[in-house]
């Protein structure tokens, strides 16, 4: 496989496996099973997934393993979207290219589709079923996946995101939505490939330590785009974080500084994840990829 192609080797793996754990939509309630498959379906990165394969591929493992967790974590980053960009939340129009889901639908099917799919996720982690992992890892991964999109992680940095709209927040305020909102989930990825894997303690502090700095410049990275993207390349609404009166870190440091820091974080995840494993490149050209992206 080469350095580079990472993201592109692991999409179509990912696509097909999320095809296949996709319920019939020809039913009484098929219209909210096909705004789930909708905005499942609907493009992406697909990032998150790519990561809980890299690293159980790291570890020794065969990632097919691994596929119905990458699944899932897809699953629950696109559920999070979808409510993400409900009225009552971003109130975002736009996304992945296409219309959101609540324009495409309605906000009560959008909100079920977002519902369903998180139930989905656990449902299909909890069908992990292979010799070479054992059930009372799968079991860890499961609560860590949980926790991580729960209250102490992803819906935890909404509620703070939330109650930070038209309020002059700190830095520190700031670093603790991206954390538990953005990082969280880039962290259970490391954590889930490792602890499925079996892997030592010390490559888990190695991996989460890397997703952490990949995380937080994934964010501002974000933040940069919103103010200076292109929404044809992006996919996405532009200049939300202003209209939603949001502190970023563009509005606080400034894009010249928020960039610097952008490029501190790339390297220092780059070190950590050299010290992860000597077959680490493909990690190492992403976290560059990633802090200089334009979509």
């Amino acid at each position: 496989m080469k350095p580079n192609d990472m993201l592109i080797e692991y999409a179509p793996i990912i696509e097909e496996a999320l095809q296949t754990f996709m319920p019939d939509d020809t039913c009484l309630h098929g219209e909210v099973i096909r705004a789930m498959k909708y905005s499942l379906l609907g493009g992406g990165k697909r990032l998150r997934p790519a990561l809980v394969l890299e690293f159980y591929r790291l570890c020794g493992g065969d990632i097919e393993e691994v596929l119905p967790f990458a699944c899932a974590v897809e699953m629950i980053h696109t559920y999070s979207l979808i409510h993400d960009d409900l009225p009552c939340m971003d109130d975002d129009s736009f996304r992945r290219g296409q219309p959101t889901c609540h324009k495409a639908f309605s906000e009560e099917i959008a909100l079920l589709a977002g519902d369903a799919l998180l139930t989905l996720a656990f449902k299909t982690a909890a069908g992990t079923d292979n010799p070479a992992i054992k059930p009372g890892n799968i079991v860890k991964a499961i609560a860590v996946l949980a926790d991580a999109a729960g209250v102490n992680g992803m819906i935890g940095g909404q509620v703070i995101d939330l109650k930070s709209e038209n309020e002059s927040v700190s830095l520190s305020v700031l670093e603790e939505i991206h954390s538990k909102k953005t990082g969280r989930m880039f962290n259970v990825c490391a954590e889930i490939g490792c602890l499925l894997a079996d892997a030592e303690f010390d490559k888990k502090l190695k991996a989460v330590e890397y997703t952490s700095k990949l995380g937080l410049a994934f964010q501002i990275r974000d933040d940069i785009l919103d103010v200076i993207g292109d929404k044809a390349k992006l996919g996405k609404d532009i200049n939300s974080d202003i209209e939603n009166q949001k502190s970023t870190y563009v509005s606080l440091l400034g894009l010249k500084k928020s960039e610097e820091i952008v490029n501190r974080l790339s390297s220092e995840a780059k070190f950590a994840i050299g010290a992860f494993s000597s077959d680490s490149i493909r990690l190492q050209n992403l976290a560059d990829r990633l802090a200089y992206r334009e979509v």
